[in-house]
């Protein structure tokens, strides 16, 4: 089985590909979604795993790459900060499913053969994701502006308009599910 990790994380990206490889699977990996397109040409993966944001490209964009390369490819979405509304644009786009980051090689393998096992269409499972619950979409608004501040939680607390120290308290939360 050929797999392809795309992610702009060297460190994130090498222990998943030796991970896979670990496990019997030939995999490579690209850190942008230029590269990822050559070495999809080039080895024709049957299998991706796609950073959702990257610098050079976005991860939505590449799903589509991806797909018109070979239509077969199945896709898997990673997302650190993104936005649900994002990673549901992707499976849209023709991704099979997401994962929150971090995700390890064992998640990942098993996300690929869940959704592999099911008999509806990528549109019909992206249209049956539920939506995700206020505290989730509250969740990642703060990821989102935090990352955008460049994890300077006070000016992070000054944008949402909340006490600093409030602001801490929900970032030592674990993520509520969807």
């Amino acid at each position: 089985m050929r797999i392809l990790v795309v992610d702009d994380d060297p460190t994130f990206r090498w222990r998943l590909v030796s991970a896979l490889e670990a496990r019997g699977m030939e995999a490579w990996g690209a850190g942008s979604p230029q590269k990822a397109k050559e070495l999809a040409e080039q080895l024709r993966p049957a299998r991706a795993v796609v950073d959702l944001r990257m610098p050079g490209g976005s991860g939505l964009e590449l799903v589509s790459d991806l797909i018109g390369i070979d239509p077969e490819m199945k896709i898997l979405v990673l997302t650190g900060y993104g936005s649900i509304a994002s990673a549901l644009e992707a499976t849209r786009r023709g991704a099979m499913d997401y994962l929150t980051k971090p995700a390890d090689a064992d998640q990942i393998l098993a996300a690929f053969e869940k959704n592999g096992q099911k008999g509806e269409s990528k549109t019909e499972a992206a249209e049956l994701t539920s939506a995700p619950s206020l505290e989730r979409v509250e969740w990642e608004h703060i990821q989102r502006v935090l990352m955008d501040c460049g994890g300077n939680v006070s000016e992070a607390a000054r944008i949402l308009g909340m006490h600093r120290r409030s602001l801490q308290r929900k970032l030592g939360r674990v993520p509520p599910r969807e």
